[in-house]
């Protein structure tokens, strides 16, 4: 059998609060590609990995 990698996933309310953003900045992370996520259902899981490779990222400049 072979062996599954031991995954924790987050939802996007668990995510924005971790990040403290708001749930559709995640959603607009999700959808642009800049963080990862897997589509169940109607919701999205994120990898726990992937928002502490985010929060490591440096910030844009928005202006």
């Amino acid at each position: 059998m072979p062996e599954v990698p031991d995954v924790r996933f987050l939802t996007v309310a668990e995510v924005a609060e971790i990040m403290r953003v708001s749930k559709m900045t995640v959603y607009r992370l999700v959808h642009s590609g800049d963080l990862p996520a897997i589509r169940f259902g109607r919701s999205y899981r994120v990898p726990e990995s992937a928002v502490a490779d985010a929060m490591q990222r440096p910030i844009a400049d928005a202006g």
